[in-house]
């Protein structure tokens, strides 16, 4: 991951410099991944199919290694993004929450999907985030094989070092396939996974005022 530098700016300085100081830059975030030859990989996808048993010679199969390829490329690339800020001129010190936010991802251990959604909130220091931002970090590291567990950390944690809130509390439920389709079968389970920083996890009220709102206190 590529990030422009970035500049750190006090509460107290950006009140004192009001006037003359410049705009924050908005932190450019790109991923960088190894490398993709959909040619190697469409190879590699048809001899896996015919080490499985699966002839690609029908009509309808031939194209699938490289549906397969471009599939997976397309999971493992996420879009990049400005991480746009705003100056906290109003000193909002309250919840800033959004529910609900698209996952999909895959599995490291069978490359198989992790579907379902995550809430991400954080407690505004001196500086906001743009709301849409909240789902493009999530989908920068979702797209790449994923634990949910270290996923749910990752976003907290870029977040926490980013933004510098007060707090910042992340919550993700979401259907294994590894689980539903294989193995034991555990058709219709999904899997919850929370991640709770600064104000967030040390003060109770608004601990639990994000885990009722989220849907994860009870």
């Amino acid at each position: 991951m590529t990030e422009s530098p970035r500049r750190t700016t006090a509460l107290t300085d950006l009140l004192d410099e009001e006037e003359t100081a410049p705009a924050r830059p908005a932190l450019r975030v790109v991923h960088e991944a190894g490398g993709i030859d959909l040619t190697a990989a469409e190879r590699a996808a048809g001899q896996f199919l015919e080490a499985l048993g699966v002839s690609t010679a029908s009509e309808s199969l031939r194209g699938t290694p490289g549906r397969m390829a471009r599939a997976y490329a397309e999971l493992f690339t996420p879009r990049p993004f400005d991480l746009t800020t705003f100056p906290n001129d109003e000193g909002y010190d309250e919840l800033v929450l959004a529910r609900r936010i698209p996952v999909r991802t895959v599995c490291e251990h069978h490359l198989l999907p992790i579907v379902g959604t995550a809430h991400v909130g954080y407690l505004p220091g001196a500086r906001i985030l743009g709301l849409s931002k909240l789902a493009r970090v999530v989908e920068h590291f979702a797209c790449r094989p994923q634990v949910q567990e270290r996923l749910t950390k990752q976003v907290a944690d870029w977040l926490e070092t980013n933004l510098e809130p007060k707090g910042v509390g992340v919550v993700i439920e979401a259907e294994h396939a590894c689980m539903t389709l294989r193995g034991v079968q555990a058709t219709g389970s999904s899997t919850m996974t929370s991640t709770l920083l600064g104000l967030l996890r040390s003060d109770a009220r608004s601990r639990s005022e994000f885990l009722a709102l989220t849907g994860a206190a009870g």
